[in-house]
């Protein structure tokens, strides 16, 4: 893993909009503000962050950048081996595998991080995530999700009628049960896909149960082949303001 995203959501608005990518070369982090910001600025009054102050700028460092830092569980913690084990990934250490599974997700802010996908060892597209929305399905829907097995293929259902977001995937079961939504970010992506004629498979990799979090309750993978040519994220709200910074 060395590219991550990260978003961005309005309070107001609820729009969500990518603005910045990190990136690691071994050496050092960079990042740099990509269009979405420029689009987040203008549509929802977005400002850069303290920590980054200039969109015009690549921002480079030898540590990862508190902003993303802040965002992990430190080690010590006592709860760190049960972190790691929701996500799926025991003794894992690199920063930006981490973050690229939990999201990033704070209480004190509306900023979450995505993973860049990569092409796999089988030329696949492969992406994992956790069900979002869970605490919008009722409780005892949630308890019936917690005897998913491992594998149980998992369809996606646009829901038009959806008051906050149209373009809503839900996840549902074969029986029906809805068990949360795709993160947004993952909903251009499968358009592309789709329209590209890539059959999209999202399973369970994982059901964590209580009193683990919600936000960290049902991890899902996502494969299809990778079309020809294809690129991931590369519409033009996530390209870099500026191009000096590692792909």
């Amino acid at each position: 893993m060395n590219s991550l995203f990260l978003a961005w959501q309005d309070d107001t608005s609820r729009a969500w909009f990518p603005v910045g990518r990190l990136t690691y070369d071994g050496l050092f982090y960079r990042f740099a503000y990509v269009q979405g910001a420029r689009e987040a600025a203008a549509k929802a009054g977005f400002q850069p962050i303290y920590s980054f102050p200039d969109f015009e700028q690549v921002y480079s460092s030898s540590k990862l950048f508190p902003l993303f830092a802040n965002r992990l569980l430190r080690p010590s913690r006592p709860d760190y081996a049960d972190f790691v084990q929701w996500l799926n990934l025991p003794g894992e250490n690199d920063p930006l595998a981490l973050l690229a599974r939990s999201g990033g997700n704070r209480k004190t802010d509306t900023f979450e991080v995505f993973p860049c996908p990569e092409r796999d060892e089988q030329g696949q597209y492969q992406l994992h995530f956790f069900a979002h929305g869970l605490r919008y399905v009722p409780p005892e829907t949630v308890e019936h999700l917690e005897g998913l097995p491992v594998g149980q293929e998992l369809w996606m259902s646009h829901e038009f009628q959806n008051p906050y977001d149209p373009e809503a995937l839900a996840l549902k079961t074969p029986d029906q049960y809805n068990l949360g939504y795709c993160p947004r970010y993952l909903v251009s992506e499968v358009k592309r896909l789709r329209e590209a004629g890539q059959k999209i498979l999202v399973t369970v990799e994982r059901v964590n149960a209580p009193p683990t979090p919600l936000q960290f309750r049902i991890l899902c993978r996502l494969t299809a082949d990778w079309p020809e040519g294809f690129e991931p994220f590369s519409g033009e709200s996530y390209q870099l303001l500026v191009n000096q910074i590692a792909a």
